[in-house]
């Protein structure tokens, strides 16, 4: 069975690595999208790693067109609106899919870990998060209306642990 820090990741500008540099990190990964309703959840995401970082907490995004397309762009055009428009100063991965055969690996072990209603193991759509604690283990998934800010006590906890 893989372990979290096993999965290798793409950075938005094109950087291989693993997720071996998060190790004792508590994350929350979001996966995310440019032109959706919920993109101003940037925001909140941005003010959740703001807050708790120093603690050990980051936030980790995964662009996706997968959910009406509503990522269109580039790596590179992704990356420049979510810090033009929402200051975005948290780790921000290449463009992935979470559903489907070609879903990253990552997704699928987060999945699995955390079903979503009744069960069913697909993402719904974008903003789903999910916490892993210090351990690399996944705590919660939240679902993508959940607002960052109603998340600050999962994450105080997680910290706590």
């Amino acid at each position: 069975m893989p372990t979290l820090d096993s999965f290798r990741v793409t950075t938005l500008d094109g950087r291989q690595t693993t997720l071996a540099d998060y190790q004792d990190k508590v994350l929350l990964i979001v996966n995310t999208a440019s032109q959706c309703g919920l993109t101003p959840q940037f925001a909140g995401l941005q003010a959740l790693h703001e807050q708790y970082a120093a603690q050990g907490f980051t936030v980790l995004g995964f662009p996706c067109n997968q959910f009406a397309g509503q990522d269109p762009g580039s790596n590179e055009e992704i990356g420049a609106f979510c810090r033009q428009n929402y200051g975005v100063t948290f780790p921000m991965m290449a463009k992935i899919e979470v559903n489907g055969d070609g879903a990253d690996p990552l997704y699928k072990w987060l999945k699995a870990q955390a079903p979503g209603i009744l069960g069913s193991e697909a993402i719904k759509w974008n903003f789903t998060k999910f916490l892993l604690g210090r351990d690399g283990q996944v705590i919660k998934r939240y679902a993508p209306q959940d607002e960052p800010a109603t998340l600050a006590a999962d994450i105080e906890a997680a910290l706590a642990a």
